[in-house]
């Protein structure tokens, strides 16, 4: 019985057909070779017959390239532009013109190796990315199985441990000073700040809101979308453009109950007319403020009031570390923040304050 994502079928006239890659044409399109017999087991022992002389005249780069054509239809946008960028920067000048036959696993393991290193690299990548990138050649190999261009996929690679992230975390009077220089003289933009703080939303969640995602009347905010900017690829005018997609994941869209000193700051800009169409950060029906726009005005902010430096995702942690000090459940957390797991939560989010470690260990004094 064929097994699920070979090319291998049963035909209406009782004979079993395999199809394998033979080559790529000018236009790098698969050309393919088609064996035929009358068992499962016959056709397929033909077929990878065929791959020795096959795999090896056919390249690792044109291999991605096609991988990379055939999951644009599952791919966000963002996705597509992101793994387009990471195959031609990093993956293709080191593996793109060996043969398929010679990507093994010692090659990819020196290939992560490599991109690790801090000698050889004046900017080593980090072990997210690479694990990206990793996950990118996993994926092309698999493809590349399906297709019949290779016997199966064995690719054990071990990665160095994550090392704590050190993400910057607004101390209370960082926060206190912050919210008294915003609240002192409130735009849209400011409001937008404000209400990350309480709520933890990134930032293209943010710049994507609209007022009608909002019901102050139930006092809840739904995340519907969020809006980043990405490459146009290919010949344009223009080299990037803004783009408005579903969230991140389907954990990220999510509805989230506000606190009311939310919601009378944002009753204080509630539009009067035409609510449903306007962005939060504008009050505006087609006019937006992009992130990175709202990034450079928190910089501005926080100049301003006194307050070091942090980028806009110090916000969301500033937040969720809020929370877990004043008690909340962990997994009550975890949905407001859009995680998948409170893991995520706990080991990304979550930064317990010097302050928060001494009190806890004060505990220890009731014991005698």
């Amino acid at each position: 019985m064929a097994k699920r994502g070979e090319n291998i079928y049963k035909r209406k006239d009782g004979r079993w057909e395999a199809r394998v890659i033979k080559g790529y044409n000018a236009l790098g399109k698969p050309v393919y070779a088609y064996f035929y017999a009358y068992s499962y087991k016959d056709v397929k022992d033909k077929m990878f017959a065929s791959l020795l002389y096959v795999a090896p005249t056919i390249s690792f780069g044109i291999l991605l390239d096609n991988w990379l054509e055939n999951s644009q239809i599952r791919l966000k946008e963002s996705s597509f532009v992101k793994y387009h960028n990471l195959i031609n920067k990093h993956i293709k000048p080191i593996l793109g013109n060996r043969p398929l036959s010679e990507i093994t696993n010692a090659a990819i393991s020196e290939f992560v190796a490599n991109k690790l290193k801090i000698t050889e690299n004046p900017q080593p990548l980090s072990l997210q990315t690479v694990k990206i990138l990793l996950s990118i050649i996993k994926s092309a190999l698999r493809f590349a199985q399906n297709e019949s261009l290779i016997a199966n996929v064995n690719i054990n690679v071990t990665l160095p441990k994550e090392k704590p992230s050190n993400m910057r975390v607004l101390s209370i009077d960082e926060q206190t000073v912050l919210e008294k220089y915003l609240c002192a003289d409130m735009d849209e933009s400011k409001l937008g700040v404000y209400l990350c703080l309480y709520t933890g939303l990134r930032i293209g969640e943010v710049c994507a809101l609209l007022w009608s995602d909002i019901s102050l009347n139930s006092g809840v905010l739904t995340v519907n979308r969020t809006m980043q900017r990405i490459q146009i690829i290919g010949n344009s005018d223009t080299r990037t453009k803004i783009i408005t997609t579903d969230p991140k994941s389907n954990f990220s869209a999510r509805t989230i109950p506000l606190p009311q000193c939310l919601i009378d700051k944002l009753q204080e800009f509630r539009p009067k007319s035409d609510i449903n169409d306007r962005y939060l950060l504008t009050g505006q029906i087609n006019k937006y403020i992009e992130p990175r726009t709202l990034q450079n005005r928190l910089k501005y902010y926080l100049s301003h009031c006194g307050v070091k430096n942090a980028n806009f995702h110090a916000l969301r942690h500033t937040f969720a570390t809020r929370c877990v000090a004043l008690g909340f459940e962990i997994k009550t957390l975890s949905e407001i923040l859009g995680h998948s797991n409170v893991h995520t939560t706990l080991d990304t989010y979550v930064h317990p304050s010097f302050d928060m470690k001494r009190c806890n260990m004060e505990k220890l004094t009731a014991l005698f």
